[in-house]
């Protein structure tokens, strides 16, 4: 299974979410590939917010070697499931949707609650790694 996970920026939430979605299904032994992406272009090519690579490797995850990069429409085709995590990332991506196929490939990483952003808030990285590892955990429940 391929899974893309989406933010604004790429560089605080959706790095997280790939970094704790890999490790998870990799310690399950599951065959499965996580990329992350952002809907907005703003550090294409830059690493993951230092907060979280700290937040990540507190809890013994390596994100430090991801390199931000924008939602391409082609990641309809290449991901079986695309999770964002809020109502703006859901817009914009669903706004790219080709077809109906597309379109049921998104969803929301904490199904009907968004992962808030913690860009402005350092002692939110901690709180948001515990949310997201959750909606991780619950997604390897329910296809795996």
């Amino acid at each position: 299974m391929k899974i893309l996970m989406v933010c604004l920026g790429n560089i605080c939430r959706s790095p997280l979410a790939e970094g704790i979605m890999q490790h998870l299904a990799d310690k399950a032994g599951l065959d499965w590939q996580v990329d992350s992406a952002g809907t907005g272009d703003w550090h294409v090519g830059q690493g993951p917010d230092r907060r979280s690579v700290k937040a990540a490797a507190n809890e013994g995850i390596d994100i430090s070697k991801q390199v931000c990069r924008l939602f391409r429409t082609r990641d309809f085709d290449e991901f079986d499931l695309i999770f964002v995590m809020d109502q703006s990332n859901l817009s914009n991506v669903l706004a790219m949707a080709g077809n109906d196929e597309h379109h049921n490939k998104v969803k929301m990483l904490l199904g009907d609650r968004i992962v808030p952003d913690p860009y402005y808030d350092d002692a939110q990285f901690a709180p948001v790694f515990k949310l997201i590892e959750a909606g991780c955990k619950e997604i390897i429940k329910e296809y795996s």
